[in-house]
């Protein structure tokens, strides 16, 4: 299947292959991850730095790059629906840019949050036009096997990227960390500007109208599939992100005082996440989406409850070996289930890809975000606080997916998209 242009000097970039097509955008969506990632080994030196009182307030460094990630999530999407998923992406990447550089030479700990606010705006659209311009490439199964494969590279960059923030603190100072963001977009910027060419569809390429815009945000939320998806999606990222936030925390410093030995237990867990992702990739035309996604919902509910009955039994502290177990049956389960739930929500809107990427996006990331935040911020120097908000979560998005589909798991497609009612 070839990709679509629009019509214009951008048509000249040679399309990529397959491979190359599939690891540009994983790339894209690695910017955004490393950002997050390769900062945690650097909490305590920033919070030395700044004469932070607690490790808890450096988390934010963390929370204003979602906050800022989420909120442009809304803009990207409808913007490169009238100009196209080239230029748009590079006038994401300029603003990251900007805000790598102002990070560099923050004087107080609020222009650090400030410049990561800035960070997260620009990383937003590297989010929406890599599920966009896959979109605009493929449908269905063959969609949600591309999204499998590029989650599985995704979720390979953390199992580095805490080393490698670690490495370069062995060499400099956590700034050093922020030339690495520059490079990384100036990188993908060069590939992306010589490789692609633009996806967006001929005929799905509109004029800027905020009634057309409105009427495509409108979709979202009143198809069933795409709503009911895309809460789940938010719910089960939320305590993703909960757990990436205190995992410094939980393994490095409170708990169990791992020290540099933490970014081995963080990789080995991301791991495991790309290996589910990659059998999604793999089992995803023979199975079906909802087979996957249903299972791994379940499955995931079984492991949260898993973890809170070692953290009440073990008074928060169960033995390290048991709780990264459990830890990672949930992120295992949880790989499986995300990608197929991207999917299914976005299958019926790829006349408005852009609008709808940016739609969901936002609507996920920022509630996932705030979810994250609440679950991160009760930590207590114990697991209970994140094996509660699994267990909570789960629940949750288990009870919107049995209300998506009406009661009835694993059936191997939908009917036509249903209104909500």
């Amino acid at each position: 299947m070839s990709i679509l242009t629009a019509g214009s000097t951008e048509r000249e970039a040679p399309s990529p292959s397959f491979f190359e097509f599939v690891l540009m955008i994983a790339f894209m969506m690695a910017l955004g991850s490393m950002s997050i990632d390769n900062l945690l080994p650097a909490f305590d030196p920033i919070a030395a730095d700044y004469g932070l009182s607690s490790v808890n307030e450096v988390q934010l460094i963390l929370t204003v790059y979602m906050v800022g990630f989420g909120v442009m999530q809304l803009f990207y999407g409808p913007i490169s629906d009238v100009i196209g998923r080239r230029p748009t992406l590079m006038i994401g990447l300029v603003i990251f840019a900007i805000g790598s550089f102002i990070a560099l030479f923050a004087p107080t700990f609020e222009v650090l949050l400030f410049a990561r606010a800035i960070q997260g705006m620009g990383a937003a659209a590297t989010r929406i036009l890599s599920v966009a311009i896959v979109r605009d490439r493929f449908h269905g199964r063959e969609m949600a096997r591309v999204m499998s494969i590029v989650m599985m590279i995704f979720l390979i960059v953390p199992v580095f990227a805490p080393s490698i923030g670690s490495f370069f603190l062995l060499f400099g100072s956590w700034h050093v960390i922020f030339v690495s963001m520059l490079v990384m977009a100036l990188a993908l910027a060069i590939w992306f500007g010589r490789r692609m060419p633009e996806t967006l569809h001929p005929e799905y390429r509109m004029p800027f109208s905020l009634k057309r815009i409105g009427a495509g945000a409108m979709r979202c939320v009143t198809l069933r599939a795409t709503f009911g998806y895309a809460t789940a999606m938010a719910l089960m990222y939320g305590a993703l992100m909960g757990y990436i936030a205190s995992s410094q925390q939980i393994f490095e410093t409170d708990v169990y005082g791992l020290g540099l030995l933490f970014p081995a237990v963080f990789g080995s867990i991301a791991a495991v996440m790309g290996v589910a992702a990659y059998m999604n990739s793999k089992l995803v035309r023979r199975l079906g989406m909802r087979r996957l996604s249903h299972a791994g919902v379940c499955g995931y509910l079984v492991f949260a409850f898993a973890l809170v009955a070692m953290a009440v039994v073990y008074d928060g502290k169960p033995p390290l070996f048991l709780f990264i177990l459990g830890l990672a049956g949930c992120q295992f389960l949880f790989s499986l289930a995300m990608p197929n739930f991207n999917t299914m929500a976005m299958e019926p809107l790829g006349d408005v890809a852009g609008t709808a990427s940016s739609v969901i996006g936002a609507y996920t990331t920022l509630g996932g975000s705030l979810i994250g935040m609440v679950i991160s911020q009760s930590f207590n120097g114990t697991v209970l606080p994140l094996s509660i908000g699994f267990l909570v979560m789960g629940l949750l998005a288990f009870a919107l997916v049995l209300w998506t589909e009406k009661g009835r798991l694993f059936r191997p497609h939908n009917p036509d998209p249903l209104p909500v009612k």
